[in-house]
């Protein structure tokens, strides 16, 4: 694993003087070599040992396998913020360079998100998924592409799900919800204030949220009893987005996938509900 992929990763469980190391390191990454410890502890107003200890946390000997590890990465393109466009004159291998470097962060994308969402976590969501009497679901904006396309998901293995887009008119869908329910939010910062209330009063008086998030701290994640995290980093907006939406896809398909282990009966539906679908495109 990367030393940038670890600082990521592990950054919720680190303390707030660790928190602060961390996120000085992934802004500055590239500027890091030179950084002596001491400098490093200067700009952060921190002494020198505590980004020793933060180095071996981590698993390195001391500040400078880290500094070393990070350089690496930068040198592989992982640092976040590599644009290969300029570095061809030919279209086409200018084309396969962007192709590749997107592919990769894409893939780092997911791979942190995977570390970030153990397997019994995942099982556990799943599981309540699984076993909810209706799944409530509810993404604004943006967050309503992937929230609507996992309605749909659930929908056709059989599971009751109702996608809502508006949370002043959800409390009206929820007023006959009871303990047996569940409410999933999409909402990519966490920080909607509706959506947060939303989820207050419905783990308060009904069941169980989920939230799905980045994996920083926010009030909806606060709110909820379980946690889908996303992690996706890039200094060039347009592409930190689509890392985003990619490494969501791939933990939603794997929470779908989830649904579908192991169940024969969901399975079997899933496949005559898209025999039925191509019936009906055919016709």
């Amino acid at each position: 694993m990367s030393a940038l992929l670890k600082i990521r990763s592990q950054r919720d469980q680190m303390s707030a003087i660790e928190r602060r190391i961390g996120d000085f390191i992934l802004d500055n990454a590239h500027l890091l070599r030179d950084y002596s410890s001491q400098q490093l502890a200067n700009a952060l107003e921190i002494s020198q040992s505590s980004v020793v200890k933060f180095s071996q946390k981590l698993g390195y000997k001391g500040y400078p396998d880290l500094k070393y590890a990070i350089g690496e990465d930068i040198a592989r393109g992982d640092g976040g913020n590599h644009d290969p466009a300029h570095e061809s004159d030919g279209s086409g291998d200018r084309h396969t360079a962007l192709a590749e470097a997107l592919w990769q962060a894409k893939a780092n994308a997911e791979q942190e998100t995977r570390l970030l969402n153990p397997p019994d976590s995942l099982d556990a969501i799943a599981e309540t998924i699984r076993s909810a009497r209706t799944v409530f679901v509810i993404g604004l904006g943006q967050d309503s592409i992937a929230a609507r396309g996992f309605t749909l998901r659930l929908s056709q293995v059989g599971i009751l799900a109702v996608y809502h887009f508006d949370p002043a008119l959800m409390p009206t869908s929820l007023a006959n919800a009871n303990h047996e329910d569940v409410l999933m939010v999409f909402s990519e910062h966490g920080k909607r204030a509706a959506l947060c209330e939303l989820s207050r009063l419905f783990r308060h008086r009904v069941g169980k949220v989920i939230s799905i998030t980045r994996h920083s701290a926010n009030p909806l994640r606060a709110q909820a009893d379980m946690a889908l995290l996303v992690s996706a980093h890039d200094e060039r907006s347009h592409i930190e987005q689509l890392l985003y939406h990619s490494a969501l896809q791939h933990l939603l398909d794997m929470v779908f996938v989830l649904l579908c282990e192991h169940v024969g009966e969901r399975l079997q539906l899933l496949d005559r509900n898209a025999a039925r679908m191509r019936q009906l495109l055919e016709t």
